[in-house]
């Protein structure tokens, strides 16, 4: 079975995201079309080969905890160890570390390839990349030296160890505590929890990236530092050596990614575990920011790609599944008619494809703002890039988080009572999406992030690039696009913008009332943020069709787009009243009354 759509990922890739363009600049000029196809091509053999086969049985068979150790199915370990042996792990980077650069853009549509064929499986590899990105970026000489090499080669696994039991997401609340050796070296001492990937039995060492606090820091998130602490210590030459006193006090049982094992680790039980400094002492959240906006993007990727693995198998499902008749032709003796030719299920159908698509498109974007703002020589374009990202992220974490959760909830009711068998991927996809509404920053986290921090800052700037970036790209398709859904999207900006001035001065003047709504407008935001990609699609689409004619792949396309005007997007009207009026009933009601 097809987890993804080849020809709609490449679409994205040099149609909507242009990346043909991004290739012709200095830094990605060794990449054109022929190396990207190439690598997707590479990337969808070892998922059909190493990953989806094993999807179910990971998820059936999830690791154990035996004697302090974990237990898992050797088919994980081989699916990581091919992911890195073809250099997926090392994708991102330059020559200087023995990778291909590959731009971000391409790298995240690798992830996706991979998390729609095994997400649990993918994880392992995607988190070594970002905290290998981490080490390149901040990391010394001596850190670079002993651990680049090997994480990049798969033979050392990464993780961040952000959370800790009594703190959860309130990172300012945590204990963990590093002191001062004389050596240069730090003892660290304390328990995190909800580590991915924190312990395991398929590489020669893991590599936690940790936050901490020193006994004379400052109190809150400026007095948090960063620090390197390896499960096996490493020497000046790249010997593994002894236990670093880290130990696996016990794995969490989730309802999804069962093959990503999810740890309680206890650092420094016997005083003995040694961290190496990141950096500055007291700047670690900042650095960590690096990884967790990398992971953020990597979380709405993942759930973009859980939403397309279940239309897929939703779709070939509907496509082959005779079932009733039409309303207006109840006759016994005839045929029953496919599943798609009912009304209702090419809405569940649609909802989907809009909700995968969109999504796709925007987690692209964002990925392409990346490369942009590494690559460009333009200080005010690198600068633009950088702020749009910071604006976009806490969507592109939280929109698919949401919304292709719920087209899986779609592709379950497709299938009617299959959906929630094991016979089919579905109800694994929707408990494995369950997940990510709550990965990296809840959803309610991410609401008050983006209207608390990014659309206060610098005097509201991002919310103006934001705006101009989508008047730009209506008044480019005002001549192709449909002007009813040119019309729409100028309706629910005005709307936006009325929304954002209103809620910005609820804010200045009771911050925790003016926030109470902060969920409701992160939704407020994606949809319209979803809608401006559907614009972008749409385009391309026409634009393809000038070209070549049209097909069903471009009809295809203006159906899902025009459903997510008409459907979605007018959502937002009912949520700009909520928002206007600042219902504070949530805010206002009795705990003791729930």
């Amino acid at each position: 079975m097809a987890t993804f759509d080849r020809a709609d990922l490449l679409f994205q890739l040099f149609e909507v995201s242009d990346l043909g363009k991004l290739m012709n600049s200095a830094s990605f000029a060794h990449i054109d079309r022929d190396v990207v196809e190439g690598v997707i091509d590479t990337a969808s053999r070892l998922a059909a080969s190493h990953f989806e086969p094993y999807a179910r049985l990971g998820d059936e068979n999830e690791p154990t905890y035996e004697s302090g150790t974990v237990q898992m199915i050797p088919e994980t370990g081989e699916a990581v160890r091919a992911f890195a042996d073809a250099g997926f792990i090392a994708a991102p980077f330059g020559e200087e570390f023995g990778g291909p650069k590959l731009p971000e853009t391409v790298v995240q549509a690798l992830y996706f390839i991979f998390a729609t064929a095994n997400i649990a499986f993918q994880g392992y590899g995607m988190l070594t990349a970002a905290a290998a990105r981490m080490l390149a970026t901040f990391g010394d000489d001596d850190i670079k030296a002993r651990y680049l090499s090997p994480m990049l080669e798969g033979r050392f696994l990464g993780t961040m160890c952000l959370s800790e039991p009594q703190a959860g997401s309130s990172l300012s609340d945590i204990t963990t505590q590093a002191r001062r050796r004389e050596d240069g070296t730090y003892s660290i001492s304390g328990r995190k929890m909800w580590i991915s990937c924190g312990d395991h039995n398929i590489s020669e060492n893991i590599i936690h990236l940790v936050l901490a606090k020193l006994p004379d820091s400052p109190p809150g998130v400026k007095g948090i530092s960063l620090f390197v602490v390896p499960k096996y210590r490493v020497d000046a030459d790249g010997q593994i050596g002894v236990q670093n006193d880290v130990a696996l006090a016990g794995l969490n049982h989730k309802m999804g990614y069962k093959a990503t094992t999810n740890c309680a680790l206890n650092f420094g039980e016997n005083g003995d575990c040694i961290g190496y400094l990141i950096g500055k002492e007291h700047q670690g959240l900042r650095y960590m920011f690096q990884m967790m906006n990398e992971a953020r993007i990597a979380v709405g990727v993942g759930a973009t790609a859980l939403g397309q693995c279940g239309f897929q198998a939703s779709l070939a499902y509907a496509r082959e599944r005779p079932q009733g008749r039409h309303p207006d032709n109840k006759d016994a003796t005839k045929p029953q008619v496919l599943l798609t030719d009912h009304a209702d299920i090419r809405r569940l159908l649609l909802a989907q494809k809009a909700a995968v698509e969109g999504a796709l498109a925007l987690c692209l974007y964002c990925a392409s703002l990346v490369d942009l703002a590494a690559s460009t020589s333009e200080e005010d374009e690198r600068h633009e890039a950088e702020l749009l990202l910071e604006m976009l992220t806490p969507i592109t974490k939280s929109w698919p988080s949401e919304f292709c959760l719920e087209a899986n909830k779609h592709a379950l009711q497709v299938l009617g009572g299959a959906g929630y068998t094991r016979d089919y991927p579905i109800e694994r996809c929707y408990r494995d999406n369950r997940l990510n509404p709550i990965h990296e920053g809840t959803h309610g986290i991410q609401g008050l992030d983006f209207l608390g921090r990014k659309v206060l800052m610098q005097d509201s700037a991002g919310v103006k690039l934001l705006v101009e970036r989508i008047r730009t790209d209506m008044a480019a398709a005002n001549r192709t696009v449909s002007p009813d859904l040119i019309e729409s999207l100028d309706e629910a900006l005005e709307r936006f913008e009325v929304v954002t001035r209103s809620l910005t001065e609820e804010v200045a003047r009771d911050r925790r009332a003016g926030l109470a709504n902060a969920t409701l407008f992160l939704d407020f935001a994606g949809h319209l943020v979803l809608a401006w990609m559907h614009l972008r699609i749409l385009r391309a689409a026409q634009e393809r069709e000038a070209r070549d004619g049209p097909s069903d792949f471009t009809t295809g396309k203006k159906q899902s787009a025009t459903y997510f005007f008409k459907r979605e997007l007018v959502r937002t009207k009912v949520w700009a009243e909520t928002l206007l009026d600042n219902d504070l009933t949530a805010y206002e009601a009795d705990a003791a009354c729930l």
